[in-house]
């Protein structure tokens, strides 16, 4: 068995396990109608990706007429791929760690307007021994890590023997802000409800680009989110929901004469939500190639993610996120990536 299917065998028996986890909490809870679906906001953490402006995955429904949500984030991802193919090499050992504080506030009916403000690091970071003993554990291949120095930082990708670019010391400072907002284009108003949302972000080059904090250039991002709630009697409720959607990204600073300028995500998954307190969420996201001119999969390929995770309801409206992010086209996203989110309403 080669390793990619190593890899998805071993995706499928951790989503299967962490749909164990949630019916044994099924168990000791109390039946009740559910709490809300909503995707996870989290996408590709990959060094050359994480920069730009692409869509995250988000919720059908626009925040009412003066209601507010505040949400703090936090994204843990540990790279590893070393790949060369003819005159091209390239090595992304490291993590990276994207903090940020998302603000989005309901004007007037119908209508959101959001700003977020992005904490980016690069480092060689903690986790390697515990992803190689998650990898072994769950029947992951990987992938060479193994035989690699722990906890190290190189981002490194070179053509005919001289680097595009290298960042091998820690660094950190802000990203790229990104100015969001949201149309709700349809909301039928059931109990079940059916929703459809038109969602956009202009992310502004404020982060470093030499450093992998920032693209160097102004993206426009436009997508539509969808959702569709089922009521399931005493067993809470089931959500099915989708995003489809693209970027305009200008010319960026890095590897600037391979970096395409339109890209395509669409994100697919479900919800299921026994208790009041907590909802069981996966998600499968998709988006093109960022860059082209290279036969390296970590540079020119297409990248699809599978996340998985829940959510807990503090009180009703206080939210935290707990989910995990596997990449099922391997060497195109990070191995594992962490995702929390504390999010409050006001």
């Amino acid at each position: 068995m080669n390793g990619r299917s190593e890899k998805r065998k071993g995706t499928w028996r951790a989503w299967a396990g962490a749909a164990m986890a949630g019916l044994a909490l099924l168990l000791t809870g109390t039946v009740a109608r559910g709490m809300e679906v909503r995707p996870f906001r989290t996408g590709n953490m990959a060094p050359l990706v994480q920069i730009h402006g692409l869509p995250v995955p988000d919720n059908a429904r626009i925040l009412a007429s003066r209601e507010g949500e505040v949400s703090a984030v936090a994204d843990l991802a540990n790279n590893y791929a070393v790949d060369a193919k003819g005159t091209e090499r390239v090595v992304l050992d490291g993590e990276t760690y994207r903090f940020a504080l998302d603000l989005r506030y309901g004007l007037v009916p119908g209508v959101e307007a959001g700003i977020e403000i992005p904490f980016i690091a690069h480092s060689g970071g903690f986790l390697d021994g515990f992803i190689e003993w998650f990898h072994k554990a769950f029947g992951f291949t990987n992938g060479g890590r193994e035989y690699a120095p722990r906890d190290r930082l190189i981002y490194r990708y070179e053509t005919n023997g001289a680097d595009r670019f290298r960042i091998d010391d820690s660094n950190a400072g802000i990203g790229d802000i990104r100015l969001t907002g949201g149309i709700q284009l349809y909301d039928d108003g059931a109990a079940a409800p059916r929703r459809v949302a038109l969602r956009g972000a202009l992310k502004l080059p404020t982060g470093d680009s030499g450093k992998l904090r920032g693209s160097g250039s102004v993206d426009f991002a436009l997508w539509l989110a969808a959702s569709d709630d089922y009521r399931l009697g005493d067993w809470g409720h089931l959500t099915l929901f989708a995003n489809a959607g693209g970027t305009v990204m200008g010319d960026g600073d890095v590897l600037g004469d391979q970096q395409r300028n339109l890209a395509a995500m669409g994100t697919f998954g479900f919800g299921w939500s026994p208790l009041d307190w907590m909802a069981l969420t996966v998600q499968t996201t998709w988006h093109s190639s960022l860059y082209k001119g290279s036969e390296l999969r970590e540079i020119n390929n297409d990248s699809l993610l599978m996340t998985g995770g829940f959510s807990f309801a503090f009180t009703e409206r206080t939210f935290f996120d707990i989910a995990l992010s596997e990449d099922l086209n391997v060497k195109t996203a990070p191995d594992v990536t962490f995702h929390l989110a504390l999010r409050q309403r006001f």
